[in-house]
């Protein structure tokens, strides 16, 4: 009766132990996952309502990653894309800092208008077209090294002009496009 009584303890024992090494890899690979690595290289947005040491749910979002690398999303309309290209210089300047002008170059043009990508399309199946003028948005590479830079942030609102005589600088003159829009 002791033998058996140890075997059912011993298998008990062994039960046990499995059971605390499948918690023990549990715990490893939470803890593998309270790691966060972001995808680039930038500074933290809004946290979210998150703290240290809080728990939260796969999916739940716990902040946003404004990227070191900045840009401008201009939209222009489409007949004053006709002369922009790929290169150009470009300036803008930001009301939130006081006017202050930053330079550019046009990293690239979407190929489609920003009508085509919002929730609500415009419907021209009924007959009644009226033709708007669109916008297409004109991607301008910010130039490193410049006053405020560190202090230009998403949603500010700019004025953008693009130069399209292939000077350094966007002249003051007729030759000149511009448009208003917000960063991102």
């Amino acid at each position: 009766a002791a033998v058996d009584s140890a075997r059912v303890q011993e298998r008990s024992l062994a039960a046990n132990l499995q059971n605390a090494q499948a918690a023990l890899d549990s715990a490893k690979i939470d803890l593998s996952r309270t790691t966060i690595t972001a995808a680039a290289d930038g500074r933290l947005g809004e946290t979210g309502g998150t703290w240290v040491g809080a728990f939260v749910s796969a999916g739940t979002t716990l902040f946003s990653l404004v990227p070191d690398e900045r840009w401008v999303v201009a939209y222009f309309k489409e007949a004053q894309t006709a002369r922009i290209r790929v290169g150009q210089a470009a300036s803008f300047t930001v009301d939130a800092l006081g006017g202050q002008r930053f330079t550019g170059r046009v990293l690239r043009i979407s190929d489609a208008t920003g009508s085509e990508f919002s929730a609500v399309k415009p419907d021209t199946a009924t007959g009644n077209f009226v033709k708007i003028p669109r916008r297409i948005g004109v991607y301008i590479a910010v130039d490193p090294n410049q006053p405020l830079l560190d202090r230009l942030g998403p949603g500010m609102s700019v004025e953008s002009f693009v130069s399209t005589t292939g000077g350094t600088a966007p002249p003051a003159d007729a030759q000149t496009i511009t448009a208003t829009q917000t960063a991102p």
